[in-house]
């Protein structure tokens, strides 16, 4: 479906939508000329039959203004809807029964042609991706809708016949019982109907049902302007499709392999949406024939109605006062515990799918997408976001398209680290370094660490290899490239799924102000620019100054989370003499080892604490920022939590890999800390591999605790809510309401965990990727597992979430740029500085034996060990010791003229970094941005079916332009032309 807002209200304004029912039942309906016979083929409106059932519309109507024609409430029981209620709205039913019957026999009519038997047009220029499915195999009809499953379910009224759309809680014991009879007076004001009935497991505690009757879903679905479908859609290609015959052959054959393919689902399991064949417009009940209705109780989906309550919830008073709105607040406030829209149903059934059928939806996306048995299937967006919205629905299709993605670089890491394994022995390096049986290095601390032969670096060395050789320049410019590309395309993915959605241009027509804003600077209003409407306004000055109040906030967060990091870096110089001094002697030996470890893990513990408090502190920030909507508030909350995590999580990160091993001075005149504690040493093989302990430690323990918060802890709370309900009470019928409401809610802050947690993800995926290439594979495992546990998580352990709407996944589609060009800096510093790359290459071309001639037998870094170390001599310690020792750096030896200081190849390999990294930036900058041009945002056969549809839209409004001004002429006794006079 596409949008076309700016042309359906144009047309309204031209046409005159706001017109009074009476001229409504007056008017003759479009009828179809040549001109607009595609798009008009399905229309439904002819003037007679359109006649009688606006007439009866508008009876029925002005009958039922009175709102307070609804159930009253009583503390124990709930009295059922009067007869006259009953009586409107059976022969409401009725009216809409009967226009849909005379459209079932508008083809018959003698002035019109149906498209789908007798159109003389050329039909081979149909889209045949559009081109409605064989019908000898139907696909299973889902009974949400049939209000006799539903009544089987629990999910109606008393009565049996009104539908529950939300459900409140709370308990009887609760003292403000006055707040919430002044709001639900006010919500049966606004037309809702209310039904009370006390829990099964627990009489404390009392539900609520509501239920939104049809004309108050009607006056607030056209406040709201909630798109509906109302002309069957018409798609074509130009004559140049048929040149493509070849082509389009070849494509066939691989779609139909594709069909094979096991990973792809089985369409025939699943509904169809009709609703993505119908042009969509802003609902109107002066318009109301125009939309297709064949049922008024399954027009507007259960996410509409559900979104539609809670709209009216959250716009309504309890008290006196501008403040006092809302139910959030009276859930804050205690009044409520809790309010939900129910789920469908039970998620399993005792009878097998495959002969039966799905139950529900619920039922349906169980054993199709949440069972571990489906974790290598494709996702069923479409019914995602059926049932969730399409907010949680464009969350699983980006991760869906992230965890593809992927695939390539897990295999491309995977293949640099084999190479590794493969090529190990062969290291020229690695071979020196375990071959120095007669080579010491100095002491590493000053009390406890005595002379260590460089050979027992050997496994160190292998292993640093694995992550440092020569695909490691080639696979950092890879994930480079990879995080554009997988942008570029996830651009390209939303943009389609917002046009099947109708979500091209929701956002400028149905954002609403937040209440908690509308309260805080109601006296304050501006005219909006786009609506022309008088709204609260915030004041520059107030927004700037809570502005700084909050960037205080953030900066004095991130000040102690670096406090933590330096506790840590504090823990490592204290600890590390008294592992080289440990009695067990496998710690003595690998002390370093040992002190890297339990860093990582006590600085893992504090990443983990330090959360919980920035998430309390970021919540309280946003609020005190009064943003304007809801989008402004998930942008600003989800930007703060993202910086305050990753700061935390990478803290740490980054002191190894820039700082670790830099500023310690030489043997003899080592810097130390407050004068006291000696500055930490990389190990003899270098610090990457400090680097690679400390981010494989973190990622895979931070993923395990995710994975256990997620779906762990909530199993844990629903078996004991069943445990308890089980012992109190043994065979009574729990209802579903009930059900749902002993599962767990969903996190207050929505989707902002599970992207938060994604996109951290990705910063370890590409922003260290350089020290780590198995990173891709682990993120690989891991979200394969992810997407499968969030999807048993919403269906079968929370309560069902508000049906949200979105256009795109928010700022964290900005933070994921921020991350990919982040990545690029980092990975060069990390080839640069903390790898042995750029040494060992200025090395082979400047001093090594290939320096002055080549020959194959000889490898370029023979020596390169021995030339990377410098000497020192063991008298100057005071030790007792003769002899020289050796050290990482390059100084002048003691018989020097100029001894400790830095020789002329230090300063070569420091204008080669430098160099590289300027090189490297600038290469890869350049290659990323050429990628993001060749891409569009937008596919070119949508863009064109979204031009073409643009197209059919004004042929609509011409066509009903044209039959107004036929109508004024036929009043006034002009004669009638038949196009434009």
């Amino acid at each position: 479906m596409v949008h076309h807002s700016g042309s359906i209200q144009s047309f309204k304004q031209q046409k005159g939508m706001n017109i009074s029912k009476s001229e409504i039942a007056k008017e003759t309906s479009l009828k179809p000329s040549r001109r607009s016979l595609p798009c008009l083929a399905q229309s439904y409106a002819y003037s007679k039959s359109l006649s009688q059932s606006t007439s009866l519309f508008q009876s029925i109507e002005s009958e039922s203004q009175d709102p307070t024609s609804v159930t009253s409430i009583s503390a124990d029981k709930a009295e059922q809807v009067n007869t006259e209620e009953e009586r409107k709205d059976s022969v409401l039913k009725c009216s809409f029964t009967d226009l849909s019957d005379f459209c079932l026999d508008l083809g018959k009519d003698k002035d019109y042609t149906d498209e789908s038997e007798h159109a003389n047009y050329d039909r081979s220029r149909l889209i045949k991706d559009f081109v409605p499915k064989n019908n000898s195999e139907p696909k299973p009809r889902l009974p949400k809708n049939d209000m006799n499953y539903i009544a089987s379910s629990g999910l109606l009224f008393k009565d049996g016949k009104k539908r529950i759309d939300y459900i409140l809680v709370y308990r009887k014991s609760n003292i403000q019982y006055d707040k919430r009879n002044t709001f639900e007076k006010n919500l049966r004001a606004e037309g809702l109907m209310l039904e009370k009935e006390p829990a099964v497991a627990n009489s404390d505690i009392m539900f609520i049902k509501i239920h939104i009757p049809w004309d108050t879903l009607c006056k607030y679905a056209e406040r709201l302007n909630i798109r509906m479908p109302f002309r069957k859609k018409s798609y074509y290609t130009d004559r140049r499709s048929k040149s493509m015959g070849r082509v389009q052959k070849y494509f066939r054959r691989i779609k139909k392999w594709m069909s094979q393919n096991p990973m792809v689902l089985d369409k025939s399991a699943f509904p169809d949406l009709e609703e993505s064949d119908c042009y969509t417009g802003p609902f109107s009940r002066a318009r109301i024939h125009h939309f297709i209705i064949n049922n008024k109780d399954t027009f507007f989906s259960n996410a509409t109605r559900s979104r539609i309550v809670y709209h009216m919830l959250q716009h309504t008073k309890y008290e006196n006062g501008i403040s006092k709105v809302g139910i959030c607040k009276l859930i804050n406030n205690g009044s409520y515990i809790a309010a939900f829209p129910p789920h469908e149903g039970a998620y399993k059934s005792n009878q097998p799918i495959k002969t039966h059928g799905p139950q529900n939806n619920r039922h349906l996306l169980y054993e199709r997408w949440a069972r571990w048995g489906m974790w290598y299937k494709h996702q069923p967006l479409d019914l995602i976001r059926l049932y969730f919205g399409e907010k949680i629905g464009l969350y699983f299709a980006w991760l869906g398209w992230y965890t593809g993605m992927l695939i390539p670089a897990a295999i491309v890491g995977l293949c640099v680290f084999f190479y590794g394994i493969l090529t190990m022995n062969a290291s020229q390096v690695s071979q020196e370094i375990c071959k120095a049986t007669e080579v010491f290095m100095c002491p590493l601390c000053d009390k406890n660490c005595s002379l260590q032969r460089l050979n027992e670096s050997c496994i160190y060395a292998k292993v640093t290899y694995l992550f440092d050789n020569g695909g490691t320049v080639f696979f950092a410019i890879f994930m480079a490239i990879w995080a554009t590309v997988f942008l570029e395309f996830w651009k390209r993915r939303r943009s389609t799924l917002t046009y099947t959605w109708d979500l091209i241009e929701w956002e400028e027509e149905e954002e609403t102000l937040r209440p908690q804003f509308e309260a805080k600077y109601y006296k304050m209003e501006r005219v909006n620019p786009i609506s022309g409407k008088p709204e609260p306004h915030q004041p520059s000055s107030d927004k700037v100054t809570r502005l700084l109040v909050s960037i205080s906030g953030i900066f004095f967060m991130i000040s102690l989370v670096i406090t933590a990091v330096f506790a840590v870096v504090v823990y490592r110089l204290v600890v590390m003499e008294q592992f080289a001094s440990f009695k067990w002697n496998f710690i003595k030996q690998h002390w370093q080892f040992a002190t890297s470890a339990a860093a990582v893990c006590i600085n893992f513990v504090i990443i983990m604490a330090l959360n919980v408090a920035y998430e309390k502190i970021a919540y309280l920030l946003t609020n005190l920022e009064y943003p304007r909507t809801e989008s402004e508030w998930e942008n600003s909350f989800a930007l703060k939590m993202f910086l305050f995590q990753f700061v935390n999580l990478n803290s740490s990160i980054f002191y190894i890999a820039f700082f670790l091993g830099r500023f310690v001075g030489h043997p003899g005149k080592y810097n130390k800390l407050f004068n006291r504690w000696r500055l930490e040493e990389c190990h003899p093989s270098g610090c990457l591999i400090d680097l690679c302990l400390q981010m494989g430690v973190i990622m895979f323990l931070k993923q395990i605790w995710n994975n256990f918060m997620e779906l762990g802890y909530p199993l844990i709370q629903n078996w004991w809510s069943r445990h308890k309900i089980k012992r109190g009470i043994q065979d009574a019928s729990i209802p579903q309401w009930e059900n749902d409401w002993n599962l767990q809610p969903m996190n207050i802050h929505g989707l902002m965990d599970e992207y938060l947690e994604m996109v951290l993800q990705f910063g370890f995926t590409t922003i260290f990727v350089a020290a780590f290439p198995l990173a891709p594979l682990l993120a690989l495992l891991n979200n394969i597992i992810e997407i499968r546990l969030d999807a048993y998580k919403f269906v079968t352990q929370w309560r069902r979430p508000l049906p949200a709407r979105a256009t795109d996944i928010g700022i964290w589609y900005g933070i994921l740029e921020g991350i990919g060009i982040l990545a690029v800096i980092t990975n060069a510093f990390v080839i640069a500085i903390t790898s042995d790359y750029i040494p060992r290459f200025v090395y082979e071309y400047k001093y090594g034996p290939c320096a002055t001639h080549f020959e194959y037998s000889e490898s370029c870094l023979t020596g390169y060990v021995n030339n990377s170390l410098s000497f020192f001599d063991l008298s100057e310690l005071g030790i007792g010791k003769s002899g020289y020792c050796r050290y990482r750096d390059y100084r002048g030896p003691p018989w020097s003229s100029k001894p400790y200081e830095f020789t002329l190849q230090y300063w070569h390999i420091l204008a080669a970094r430098l160099a590289f990294i300027i090189v490297f930036e600038h290469l890869v900058f350049g290659i990323k941005s050429f990628i993001a041009y060749l891409i569009p945002d937008v596919p070119k056969n949508l863009y064109d079916r979204i031009r073409r549809e643009k197209y059919l839209v004004q042929e609509m409004m011409y066509e009903a332009e044209l039959e107004h001004l036929q109508q004024q002429r036929r009043k006034s006794g002009h004669p009638v032309h038949h196009e434009w006079p």
